[in-house]
């Protein structure tokens, strides 16, 4: 059987069935699941460039590499489409109306900055929920790859230590980990 689920987050940011990476998922299931993540994604960052002038879909590409397609399907998938929503006109609605299941989208609408949430609360719903900040953890990773960060000029390289430095503490290991 396929996962599915209401496409709601419960307090602690994790899907109705309690389940993020459900056990159900087949090999087909999470193939086809990473085939439209990845098509979307493409879809949606076509001709877009990041701030050293590289292919913009390269970041989520190399941010969804970190996470097994198969064993980690809702990591991968939700890597592949973390700057899908906040960064085209796709909606979330796109998404499911895609295929793309609802434990993927309720972890990219997590990954959503919307302008009504304080970075505080941001960070807070992403560190409540482990799916969500180990994506989010991947993504500053990317951002902060020494290859990446000395191609940027000095005053945008202190910019980005800053912004990702204060990401690193909001989302730092929570008890038990």
């Amino acid at each position: 059987p396929t996962p599915e689920g209401n496409g709601r987050l419960d307090e602690a940011g994790t899907h109705e069935t309690g389940e993020a990476d459900d056990p159900r998922m087949t090999e087909a299931d999470a193939m086809v699941q990473h085939g439209i993540a990845a098509a979307l994604a493409s879809i949606a960052h076509r001709g877009q460039v990041d701030k050293i002038g590289a292919a913009y879909i390269d970041h989520p590409a190399r941010v969804a590499e970190r996470f097994d397609w198969l064993g980690e399907p809702v990591h991968h998938c939700a890597a592949w489409l973390h700057d899908v929503v906040e960064d085209s006109d796709i909606t979330e609605q796109d998404l499911l109306d895609a295929g793309i299941l609802p434990a993927t989208v309720d972890v990219v609408a997590l990954l959503t900055r919307r302008n009504d949430v304080s970075d505080g609360d941001y960070y807070a719903r992403i560190k409540a929920n482990p799916i969500a900040r180990a994506v989010k953890l991947a993504d500053i990773a990317d951002n902060c790859a020494a290859w990446r960060v000395r191609r940027l000029d000095p005053e945008l390289q202190a910019s980005f230590a800053q912004k990702y430095s204060a990401a690193r503490v909001a989302l730092e290991a929570v008890p038990g980990e």
